[in-house]
């Protein structure tokens, strides 16, 4: 073979390796970001006394803070709405979309928003400026918390097992667990989402 082939076969046999080099890496980082966890949240042990989202004080209370633009959390509302299909009642939900200063109006009515508000049995708030969720310590989209009927915190972390993935998880597990049997194993499950650009929420927990 002529040493013009042999080096063209070694270009394209290097560059070969190359690609494939290339694509691992990516599935690889790819991966890593779907199953990396946003930062953990700090909720408060009770309901708090400044918050504005009004709840039933017979029925157990679950809040998701969302952030409305986040595509991770298309995910998060379809496990909260097979969750609400299968409790029937037994809780009241409350999305809370947060809506940071000086975006155009209604910059929060997105498709988010909209499947949110058509989940029977939830409610859908906005939240400007982030202070609800700067006072229920959220960081990130997706994060939910379930406080009983004496408002305490049972339940904090998200209903999702990964990145954006819908599917069984330990998060709607432990919240179904709760409603039913009124324990659970677990308190708290990474959160999969979005940060929610809160500065307020950000200076309160230290990150």
């Amino acid at each position: 073979m002529p040493a013009r082939d042999r080096n063209k076969n070694l270009l394209l046999c290097a560059a070969g390796v190359l690609w494939v080099i290339g694509l691992a890496f990516g599935l690889r980082a790819s991966l890593n970001y779907e199953n990396a966890p946003a930062a953990p949240g700090q909720a408060p042990a009770h309901w708090p006394a400044g918050s504005k989202i009004q709840r039933d004080f017979g029925v157990p209370t679950l809040v998701v803070m969302a952030h409305p633009h986040c595509p991770c959390t298309r995910a998060t509302l379809g496990e909260l709405a097979v969750l609400m299909a299968r409790v029937q009642k037994r809780v009241n939900a409350v999305v809370v979309f947060v809506v940071p200063n000086g975006v155009p109006e209604k910059w929060e009515e997105t498709d988010l928003w909209r499947n949110a508000a058509q989940i029977p049995g939830v409610r859908v708030v906005k939240d400007p400026g982030g202070k609800e969720a700067a006072l229920f310590g959220a960081l990130a989209s997706g994060q939910t918390m379930f406080y009983d009927t004496d408002g305490k915190l049972q339940f904090s972390g998200g209903i999702t097992a990964s990145r954006g993935h819908s599917g069984d998880n330990v998060g709607r597990s432990t919240i179904t667990a709760l409603l039913f049997n009124g324990k659970s194993a677990a308190k708290s499950t990474p959160v999969f989402g979005c940060y929610l650009g809160n500065p307020e929420t950000r200076a309160k927990n230290g990150s």
